[in-house]
């Protein structure tokens, strides 16, 4: 019996970074794209077409290995910094998860992990340390991202509840090299290289390397015990500080200032409105705002204990991340 990887969301940020760390490790995988995007097959990966929103057309991804172990990494999501859930992140991100669940119990798969997001949690206040739980809601959470994914995290250990093998992972604010543009941090980046970034804003979030979530998924995926969550964190990082490695890394003089979040708050309708006449995305959105005065604080000491889960420094993931983006002319 061989042990094959079945990875949703295949080209996007996280999974991409897996899907290599998995090559790195002899391992045979699946990875499921949407049918807009495309993979390149080799010996140790095929790409199926698939819509996690459309359940028959994930039939192909799932079939064919009864004679196999197989690991489901559930990665496709879709972010969103607004307050309203709209169509389509609410179809990705609950009926999404919800046809992936269907599919691991139809075709007896041995282990599903989720990957959620520290935005499922409850926010107890803004100084409280936040650690694990072991129950989600939307209605204890705001914003489009942050409830459709409680949601999503709930159905999954409601499923671990019905006898499926079920593993939860939350990262904090993911950023790292592997990525074009599309991760909100990254477009930051690009917009402090290409000096399109007049100012930050006071707040901060909870910062962690791409490949050290890969890391930790893949830890996860062999150590974490059935039906517990983990927290894949880093730790709190003022948006002045990220703006600080970014001019350290790359040798510039002039320290940016920072806005008070308030004054960003009231431009920020203005600069949504604008971006949306552009066809542009705007970076402070008034849901991006909150987050950067929300609590922050997230402690992954379970995931360091039970999984050996360690972190880097932000510094080497914003020099590295700027690196890869200059030698990708973007």
């Amino acid at each position: 019996m061989k042990r094959i990887y079945l990875v949703t969301g295949a080209a996007g940020h996280l999974a991409s970074t897996t899907i290599m760390k998995l090559k790195n490790r002899g391992c045979s995988i699946r990875g499921l794209i949407l049918p807009n995007e495309s993979g390149i097959d080799d010996e140790q990966i095929t790409y199926y077409k698939g819509d996690i929103t459309k359940p028959e057309t994930l039939d192909a991804f799932f079939s064919g290995m009864e004679n196999d172990e197989v690991i489901v990494l559930h990665m496709a999501g879709l972010i969103s910094i607004q307050d309203k859930v709209s169509p389509a992140v609410y179809n990705v991100n609950v009926i999404g998860t919800k046809n992936i669940i269907d599919k691991c119990f139809q075709y007896h798969v041995k282990r599903l992990l989720y990957v959620s997001s520290v935005h499922a949690i409850p926010e107890p206040d803004r100084i409280t340390t936040i650690t694990e739980v072991d129950h989600f809601s939307k209605d204890t959470v705001n914003g489009a991202y942050a409830t459709t994914k409680a949601e999503a995290t709930q159905l999954v250990l409601d499923a671990g509840k019905k006898g499926l093998d079920i593993v939860i992972v939350h990262p904090s604010g993911i950023t790292g090299p592997g990525d074009l543009g599309r991760n909100h941090i990254t477009q930051l980046i690009q917009m402090y290289l290409h000096h399109k970034l007049p100012m930050g804003v006071r707040g901060g979030y909870d910062f962690v390397d791409v490949r050290d979530v890969a890391d930790g998924i893949l830890s996860t995926v062999e150590k974490g015990r059935r039906g517990e969550c983990y927290l894949l964190s880093n730790r709190y990082v003022p948006v002045c500080e990220l703006l600080e490695c970014m001019r350290l890394a790359t040798g510039r003089k002039m320290k940016k200032l920072c806005s008070p979040l308030w004054l960003a708050k009231m431009a920020a309708p203005v600069a949504e409105a604008v971006a949306k006449l552009t066809g542009t995305r705007p970076i402070f959105t008034k849901y991006s705002l909150r987050t950067m005065e929300s609590n922050g604080h997230f402690c992954h000491d379970k995931a360091t204990m039970e999984l050996g889960y360690h972190p880097r420094d932000i510094k080497d993931t914003v020099a590295d991340t700027i690196r890869f983006l200059q030698m990708n002319n973007a």
